[in-house]
């Protein structure tokens, strides 16, 4: 309720016939002794105390609540009115601090007390009591023994209030403070030894406090109080009360409850370093484990074995059964690896399917490989699932400390190389870090570096290598090649961050630059006359995962408006046997039924099959450059090539022999009848220019080198 609201019910009830208070003289002339501001209610109005009525500076002592709330900061009045009109609903007692106005219209901080209390004749009032806080410290040492002698005004309190001897004697608790250490309301006699009343765990900490507070310095704990089964936290903070020669005469303890506090610090602490699912630790409490592990082993002079563990395939069963079969499939596994392990491993999950595994005070490697194969077995037994086995394969990465690494951060980083490594060589059992797999890991990350340099700077740019009939070497098209210049503007091969088109974000990247600089050159081309032969681009298999790479190649080709038939789609053997194989079949289809040829590359290095040359739509196989450079020393190759270059015609389908540098390559792929061919025998790639001319010669050079017969 705001003061405005304040000031219309005083209107209101400005009109009723006052009514006279029936408490005693003798309570009256008790409050009016009191230094704190009180008011008690009584019935449609209120007794205010000498010091209030002084304090505000009222004319009389007979005031309504709407009276004096009117001195409440605006601030703080409209929650005050709000909880004092609930806890006379509820008759609960409460606590509220507020800026209360005196007469000289100066706003103090005070904290204001409200209880229902039983004063006479069994009829329940009202007693409010404002201590003013503004200083604290000063407040609490000239009041102390007030505060003693009136337990009213102590019990109001929901704080536990005592004072202690500087001997740590009790000398006064109030209500609180004996319901919490004591069980009960009321104590007539005290004199006991406020540390017995502790818990043996925090008695020396309000030991120190004591002689800190006799000493006459302000001193604070965190303690605790046991009534049967009943644990309660508290904040207490001891004050010395001195007398006119600075001596301490007594203590004043105000202990807070913060149970409520340190419960929800345990719930926040178990949510941050507990994983929901499994109840694992997560990665955060983790690593401090690691750190406090590392710290043992330094002092006992032991080894400490680390696994990064990866669920192969594990996205098939979320994305097949949905994600409760992967999320039982996690829990089963965690209950399997904390039961087989010994007490002392620490097991965690670190997000998705990657668990990690902590093998402190290890005397030999040895220990280590024996917990790998403990851990491997977990997954042998079956896990099902709405009727369905659900079981998925594991690779673990392995490290030891200090033989990998000297801390936490090293330690994680060999074992994620480690299984990083197994996963790229098939995935899978175990393997151990060595210094050869963080070289390798050193190298990919240079390469991804040096791919993100050469995409911010616009390095990248097209090569052409020309395709011709091996019969008369007349040009048939190009295949576009990556090439970019390094700050000694060598040029450059995409061999140097082969990484990068392992990567999604980059791949597309180096892609999409390709496309915009070839379907350039080729408009250009175009508005000069040249006549264009088909030129091919090469896709990476990542760029087929997010399943739109047909329609943004479209998209590109129509906004340079170079016609379907001049650009061929170039794919390795390989993606049509990896997984996501369904979005590329989509793809290629979708280009094909656009206008667009593809061709299969490498082809016999593979998974052959002819399912591959039957179900997909593909126009043209390039045969791997490793069979023709062999054909000629050995047999068994040279029939494999003879086998592919017939196998063409039959199936409709184009065949092209990749790396031809000899006349004698040439003459045996004219030989066993393979039609088309490229290689450093009729150029290397070449750059835009030069590729201009070689469309308007039409032939390769080569052509004047071959036998007269051949031409």
């Amino acid at each position: 309720m705001s003061i405005l609201d304040l000031n219309r019910a005083d209107h209101l009830q400005s009109k009723a016939v006052p009514l006279h208070l029936t408490l005693s003289d003798d309570f009256k002339f008790a409050l009016d002794l009191l230094p704190n501001l009180i008011w008690v209610s009584h019935t449609n109005s209120g007794y205010c105390n000498i010091a209030l009525k002084q304090y505000i500076g009222a004319d009389t002592q007979i005031l309504r609540d709407v009276d004096w709330l009117k001195f409440v900061h605006p601030d703080d009045a409209e929650h005050l009115y709000q909880i004092w009109n609930d806890a006379q609903k509820n008759g609960q007692k409460f606590e509220k601090e507020c800026r209360i106005k005196n007469k000289s219209g100066e706003y103090l901080w005070f904290l204001m007390l409200a209880e229902p209390k039983v004063i006479q004749s069994n009829q329940q009032n009202w007693m409010i009591s404002c201590t003013n806080i503004h200083d604290r410290t000063i407040k609490m040492r000239e009041t102390a023994e007030a505060l003693r002698a009136n337990t009213d005004m102590l019990d109001v309190s929901v704080d536990c209030i005592k004072i202690i001897t500087p001997d740590g004697k009790l000398e006064h608790m109030n209500k609180s403070g004996c319901m919490a250490l004591l069980g009960q309301e009321r104590v007539k006699k005290f004199g006991i030894d406020w540390l017995t009343l502790l818990p043996p765990e925090v008695r020396e900490q309000g030991a120190k406090a004591i002689k800190t507070a006799a000493r006459g310095k302000n001193a604070r704990f965190a303690g605790m109080s046991t009534h049967g089964d009943t644990v309660m936290y508290w904040d207490n903070i001891l004050t010395p009360v001195h007398d006119e020669q600075g001596n301490t005469t007594s203590i004043l303890c105000v202990s807070r409850d913060i149970t409520r506090q340190r419960v929800a610090e345990a719930k926040l602490k178990i949510s941050s370093e507990y994983d929901d699912l499994t109840g694992l630790m997560n990665r955060r409490a983790f690593k401090n484990k690691l750190k406090a592990a590392i710290s043992q082993a330094n002092r006992e002079k032991t080894l400490i074995g680390m696994m990064f563990i990866d669920l192969d395939h594990f996205k098939n069963i979320n994305d097949t059964l949905g994600h409760p079969a992967g999320d039982h499939l996690l829990k089963v596994l965690s209950k399997r690896l904390q039961k087989s392990l010994d007490c002392k491993c620490i097991v965690s999950r670190l997000g998705g399917d990657e668990f990690a595994i902590i093998v402190p005070g290890m005397t030999s490697e040895e220990e280590l490989h024996q917990t790998t194969q403990k851990v491997l077995k977990q997954n042998i037994a079956p896990i099902t699932y709405a009727g369905k086995v659900i079981n998925s394969g594991m690779s673990i990465g392995c490290a030891i400390y200090p033989k990998d690494a000297q801390d936490v951060f090293g330690l994680m980083k060999c074992a994620d190389t480690a299984l990083n490594d197994l996963k790229e060589k098939g995935r899978g059992g175990y393997r151990m870090y060595d210094d050869e797999m963080f070289a390798l890991a050193e190298k990919k990350m240079q390469q991804l570096d040096t791919a993100r340099y050469i995409i911010q700077d616009n390095l990248i740019e097209p090569y052409y290598q020309p395709k011709v009939r091996l019969d008369n070497c007349q040009l048939i098209g190009f295949e576009a090649l990556m090439r970019w210049h390094d700050t000694q503007q060598q040029l450059q091969y995409p061999a140097s961050i082969s990484e990068a088109f392992n990567d999604y974000e980059l791949a597309s990247k180096i892609s999409e630059i390709m496309h915009q600089k070839i379907f350039s050159d080729m408009a250009d081309w175009m508005s000069k006359g040249v006549q264009l032969v088909p030129i091919s681009i090469n896709a990476s298999p990542v760029e087929f995962m997010r399943d739109n790479y047909a329609e943004l190649l479209i998209q590109r080709l129509e906004r340079h408006q170079i016609p379907a038939h001049l650009i061929e789609v170039e794919i390795t053997e390989h993606i049509l046997s990896e997984r996501g194989v369904e979005f590329v079949i989509r793809a290629l289809q979708k280009l094909k039924n656009y206008g667009l040829r593809i061709s299969l590359d490498d082809f016999g290095t593979g998974h052959s099959s002819m399912t591959h040359l039957r179900d997909y739509p593909v126009d043209c196989l390039k045969i791997d450059y490793a069979f023709v450079n062999r054909m000629n020393e050995e047999k068994s190759i040279n029939s494999i090539v003879e086998g592919i270059a017939k196998l063409g015609p039959i199936l409709s389908l184009d065949v092209i022999a990749e790396g031809v540098e000899t006349c004698q390559q040439l003459l045996s792929l004219q030989d066993v009848g393979c039609a088309y061919g490229q290689g450093f025998l009729f150029s290397q790639a070449i750059c835009k220019s030069e590729a201009e001319q070689l469309m308007l010669k039409q032939v390769c050079a080569i052509k004047d080198w071959l036998p007269t017969d051949k031409q």
